[in-house]
Formats: structure tokens, sequence, C-alpha cells
């Protein structure tokens, strides 16, 4: 098997294997005690905070451990939402953030807190000049990720931090998916991140709170990490995360490249071995492990497990691997396809020779799946001759889309096919399909049987 989806867990990294080990024999005592056994395990708890300090680039004294990356998340917005209460309850986050921020927005605007969600572009890039614009005297702090957790695009966040900073608002930066390569840049104000996205153990977060920066924690609080992450703090899996963040960025450089080069690979090759994909993300500002695509006329879920079959192990944003049948929230921001969708990112220490066999298998797993579900072979012109309305009402995708292609070369020059269909990933793919295809997308029109999709042909 050949693991790919290192941008949800990244495999445990020998070091952090090897601190696990030792840590369990020495730092199992409570750190808050004064006894011998205690005192061996608040040393390996400050030893891990200054290690783990040190990579991010701040003071030990901000950085805090949590019990994962979201409870990071949700306390860090929490407490500096609460911290600055006088100033105003506005928030500003960008539209493809991880779902813990997005999560949190939600709760702070069902307590009567407003939200400004920043727009991105179809690289899934946001604009320093959005995050300006959406500045007002009442913000009391903005959200923006380092870099994307499903297309790998990486974010402005200097630029950013510098426009928050002019206007007195503090910026928190998640930087679960770039810490490993990385310190962030800027002058952010608080920081998060997520020990297994960069080979430590799960259930291990980080929280930086600069000094100066208002924050009151919220819920019951104890005397751990200064008040800011309640519970029992797991020493030895701390320890591991610490050591293996200092041992994957003392590779992160060599490594980069390595990764950088396989997937340059994938993104040059797939276009070139499967008909109708579109390669995702910003090409040049990312992170060296991820590429995504996604493939017109294939049903995500198939193709994942048509791959799994083939011994690779990959994720996917399209609606059709999940149980709410909703796209992806980031590839519906960038407003690209999301059908048949594939992510894949390398582990540290992958293999060039299964980055060929990926690129070997794939077609062939496309096609299958594409055959199975009817769909035109590697065009989007095919198919049996059929009306001006596409009834696929009540079918999934990629179905619509499908169904659209196999008409279109019927339908005379300048005019127009209605698709009607109730799956809300329609409102994303056909759109997306139609710039692909060189076909004008005219609209959604209101219809008695979910919406009407209209499409103009003009090749």
């Amino acid at each position: 098997m050949a693991y790919f989806d290192a941008a949800s867990s990244a495999p445990l990294h020998p070091v952090a294997r090897q601190a696990l080990q030792a840590s369990l024999d020495e730092g199992w005592a409570d750190p808050a005690r004064l006894y011998r056994e205690g005192r061996r395990a608040r040393m390996l708890l400050d030893a891990a905070r200054e290690a783990a300090a040190e990579a991010v680039g701040c003071r030990a004294d901000e950085l805090v451990f949590t019990s994962s990356g979201t409870r990071a998340v949700h306390s860090g917005i929490a407490g500096a939402l609460a911290g600055r209460r006088r100033v105003g309850r506005h928030l500003i986050v960008s539209a493809v953030e991880h779902s813990s921020v997005l999560h949190a927005a939600e709760v702070h605007e069902a307590g009567g807190g407003t939200v400004t969600r920043v727009a991105v572009d179809r690289t899934g890039a946001v604009d320093a000049a959005s995050y300006a614009a959406a500045l007002r005297p009442d913000t009391a702090l903005a959200c923006l990720q380092s870099a994307n957790h499903e297309v790998g695009t990486g974010q402005p966040v200097a630029e950013v931090a510098e426009v928050c900073r002019a206007a007195g608002v503090p910026l928190l930066v998640d930087a679960a998916q770039s810490l490993g390569w990385g310190p962030v840049e800027g002058d952010w104000s608080l920081l998060t991140a997520s020990a297994h996205k960069w080979g430590g153990p799960p259930g291990v977060g980080l929280l930086v709170v600069r000094k100066g920066v208002r924050f009151a924690p919220q819920g019951p609080v104890d005397e751990r990490e200064s008040g800011r992450a309640a519970g029992f703090e797991n020493v030895p899996a701390i320890v591991a995360a610490a050591a293996s963040l200092r041992a994957v960025r003392a590779e992160a450089a060599r490594e980069a490249l390595r990764l950088r080069e396989l997937t340059d690979r994938i993104r040059a090759r797939v276009p070139r071995l499967v008909p109708d994909v579109e390669v995702v993300g910003e090409p040049v500002r990312r992170l060296p492990g991820i590429v995504t695509f996604s493939c017109l006329y294939a049903d995500g879920e198939s193709l994942l497990h048509e791959l799994d079959r083939e011994g690779f192990s990959v994720s996917s944003g399209s609606s059709c691997t999940s149980s709410t049948l909703t796209p992806s929230h980031v590839l519906k921001a960038m407003g690209v396809l999301s059908e048949g969708n594939v992510r894949v990112s390398l582990p540290a220490g992958a293999a060039r020779e299964d980055v060929e066999r990926f690129l070997e298998v794939l077609p062939r797993a496309v096609a299958a799946v594409r055959e199975k579900l009817g769909a035109p072979a590697g065009t989007a012109t095919a198919g049996e001759a059929g009306a001006l309305v596409v009834d696929a009402v009540g079918r999934r995708c990629p179905v619509p889309v499908i169904e659209l292609a196999k008409v279109i070369g019927d339908v005379p020059m300048g005019g127009t096919v209605r698709v009607l269909a109730d799956d809300e990933a329609a409102r994303l793919d056909i759109p997306a399909w139609c710039e692909m295809r060189g076909q004008e997308y005219v609209g959604e029109e209101p219809a008695d049987r979910g919406s009407a999709y209209v499409v103009r042909r003009l090749s």
C-alpha cells in the first residue's frame, strides 16, 4: 500500500516513536507535583515547550499545549474574541478555512456576533486587500490559514498580518498544514497547529498567544498550561510532538525539494494521461507535498475505492464521498470542479516508484468509474440525442454533468439546454464543466423540481 493522505494525518515519525517510548517511562507523573517523579515530568514538559517555541518562533511562555489542533483553534478564537469584547464582536475568516475555524465562526454568529467570510480566487488564495476591506471599527479578530489543507495553496499571511496590525486587529493563523515545513512569516498575534500533521502523535495541539494580545480563556479553567488548556498534560505525547517537529524541520528543506518535484510531475502528467481533468490550486505558492485534481464524469467515492483496491490511500473533496452530499467548501469557494476530486498528499519519504505506479494506475481507475456511470469516453460531445431539457432530478454527482455532456452535441450552436437537478454539487459542477469545455453557463433558474441550470452551446 502507498499512503498518499499525509495532509489528513502524517505517519508517525521515527523520532516521535523513540521519544514517545522513552518518555512513557520518564514522563508519566503529574508535572505539577514537587516530588522527584513530578519534577522529572516537569523537566520533560518544559524542554518540549522550549523546543516547540523555537520551531514556531515565539517565547516559551507564549505557547501552551492542547488536546488537539481543533481544540487549539476553538480556544484561541473564543479567548481572543472574549478578550476584545469591548472593541466589538466582528470576526473575519477566509472562505477556505479549516472546518474547525468555520465551526467556531458559526458558534460566534449564533451567539450574536457577526462574521465576514473573505472570498478567494480560483487558486484558493485570498488577497490582502480583501482583508483590509473587511476590517471594521468593531472587528475583534481575523483568522487566516497559512496554507490550505485540501489544495495546498499558500496564503499571504505576512501581508494580511501587516494590514491587521495597522488596524490594531489581532490575526490568528492556523498553521496546521505548514508548520512542519517552516515558521510562519509575518507579525501574527495567535497561532495554532496540530502534531499529527507533521508526524507527531495525535492528540497534541499548539496554541500560541503573543504577549500583549488581549485574551480571556473561556469555559472552566484550571492551573494547567497557564489557564489556557485545562486538563492533565499528556507529557509523553507532547515530548514526542516536539521532538518530531524538530526532526522534520531539520529535514524540511531537502524533503520539500524532493516532494515538490514529485507533485510537479503529478500536476503535469495527470492532464495528459486522463482526459477531462482539472488540476486545482496555486501551481507555485503551495505546500510541496499536495496536489489536487478533479475528473469530469467520475464519482469521487467510487474513484477512491478503485484506487484503494490498487493499493493507494488518497482523499477527496467530492460531495459523493460525503454523507451530506455537499461539495467541499474549499472547492466550492474556489469555483472549481468538485466531482471526481482526488487529493494526493505525499508523506515525507514517499517513493518515486510509488508515484510512477500511481500515474500508471490512475487512468484505468478513472476509466473504470466512468464506464460504470455510462460517461462520455474522453470528450464532452459524445452521446445519444437529447432534448433541450435534461431531467436529472433525484440523480447524484456526477450524473447531471454526464447527462449534459451526452446531449450538448445535439444542441444547435447558440442554443441552450436546461439541466434539471436537485443535487447540491450541480450548482458548482455545471459552471465548472462549462468553463472546462468552452460552453457558456447562462445561470440558474427556479424550477418545479430542483433547479434549472441553463447552458448555451458555443463550440
